[in-house]
């Protein structure tokens, strides 16, 4: 429990700010921190009987000699929780150091507990990370579930419960976007502010958070029976917000879907790491604002639900995306507002094939939606009235804004 590296740090500053040698044993007497370094690894024979009885003993110069490795000085022992860990002397004339006895050992065990505290916290946050890597990379084949509700279990988690899967980037600013003055932040350094942060919003006991990767941070968000996954996007947004506040970091969220088994929670984690990646491409490429304020646009938190059809774009091959747009779009492709015709489209579909809804997306007005749709008819020969066709092109349109397509005028990216 008392470490000698925090021992010897211990003593060292000690005795550096009151003047009188400051040595620390262990439960067994054995001197492992010293402001006199040629101490440590000797044995302490009056530290033996502090730990014993958790008295404080005094040694003249006389009663000293007779006890192994003593000099004269105050000895006084180490409680960590009821028990005796160690002792910490002060050499001295006792009626010098004995002023200094109460303050050092009071002292000293702040710093153990200090010690002990973030020791576990770190090895709590470990057994987190461990818990939610071999949930993000189950395999039946490879490990049994029931082991790693086992697991769980011995941390205080109960994976039974529902849960909703969230994943959380953190990166930082692009130059042009930073504030002025503010200064460029390394990842790994604030990663334990990051996780404060993330905390302080998902503070369920049962919320399993773990950082996965320097600016990535994992949660296993616990979800009553009765509450929505659409409650979450509050607690995500506050996230993002926060973070962006105090740490002057950008911030995204991906949500997965309601889980309560291991094999549900692996596939709500992939979900929403497939939400944040595929909800921060469609924002970047995005020119219209999204009909549903929890779906895309601007926003930095991402809804799997929104984001199915993107999803299953993105599992066919690329050149079975690239045959799609080249095949369905080649004609719109060669005009110069490609961009606009595509972002037409898939607002026109987005809105419920509706003229109103469709224009208040894309800002403009209803007659310049007329407009375009009947220049993409014009073009490709094809109805946008028939379903069948504009959902082809809606497809191929999200394929080349995920990236699908190479060319003139391509706005994809």
């Amino acid at each position: 429990m008392l470490s000698p590296s925090l021992a010897q740090e211990i003593a060292s500053d000690t005795t550096a700010v009151i003047g009188f040698n400051v040595l620390i044993t262990d439960a067994g007497g054995l001197v492992i921190g010293s402001g006199d370094s040629s101490r440590v690894g000797s044995f302490h024979e009056a530290s033996v009987e502090v730990v014993r009885t958790q008295e404080p003993a005094t040694h003249n110069a006389s009663q000293a000699q007779q006890l192994r490795g003593v000099r004269p000085g105050v000895t006084l022992p180490l409680v960590a929780n009821g028990k005796a860990v160690g002792t910490v002397g002060i050499t001295g004339t006792p009626a010098q150091v004995r002023r200094f006895g109460l303050l050092v050992k009071r002292q000293t065990e702040i710093l153990l507990r200090e010690s002990v505290m973030l020791r576990s916290r770190l090895l709590a946050e470990r057994a987190a990370e461990k818990l939610l890597a071999d949930v993000a990379s189950y395999d039946p084949q490879v490990v049994e579930g029931d082991f790693l509700l086992f697991r769980a279990a011995e941390l205080g988690f109960d994976l039974r419960l529902r849960r909703v899967a969230v994943a959380i980037e953190v990166r930082v600013p692009d130059a042009g976007t930073r504030r002025q003055g503010a200064p460029t932040r390394d990842m790994a350094l604030v990663r334990s502010e990051l996780l404060r942060t993330v905390r302080e919003v998902f503070a369920d006991p049962q919320d399993i958070i773990a950082s996965t990767a320097p600016g990535w941070i994992g949660v296993l968000r616990r979800l009553p029976d009765r509450r929505p996954v659409t409650s979450l996007l509050d607690d995500c947004r506050r996230t993002t917000d926060v973070i962006a506040a105090q740490d002057g970091l950008v911030a995204r969220a991906g949500i997965g879907e309601p889980a309560a088994s291991v094999s549900g929670l692996h596939d709500s984690y992939q979900d929403a790491c497939d939400a944040l990646r595929l909800g921060a491409r469609m924002a970047s490429e995005a020119r219209w604002g999204s009909p549903r304020p929890e779906g895309g646009g601007g926003s930095p938190v991402h809804l799997i639900t929104d984001l199915r059809v993107h999803q299953a774009l993105t599992a066919v091959s690329q050149p079975a995306r690239n045959r799609l747009i080249e095949r369905t779009t080649a004609s719109l492709r060669e005009q110069p507002d490609w961009p606009v015709l595509r972002d037409t489209i898939t607002a026109w579909c987005e809105s419920g094939f509706n003229l109103v809804r469709a224009s208040e997306a894309l800002h403009i007005h209803r007659n310049t939606v007329v407009y375009r749709m009947n220049k993409i008819e014009q073009t490709t020969g094809r109805p946008l009235r028939d379903h069948r066709t504009t959902m082809a092109l809606y497809l191929a349109c999200l394929a080349d804004r995920l990236g699908g397509g190479t060319g003139a005028g391509d706005g994809g990216g």
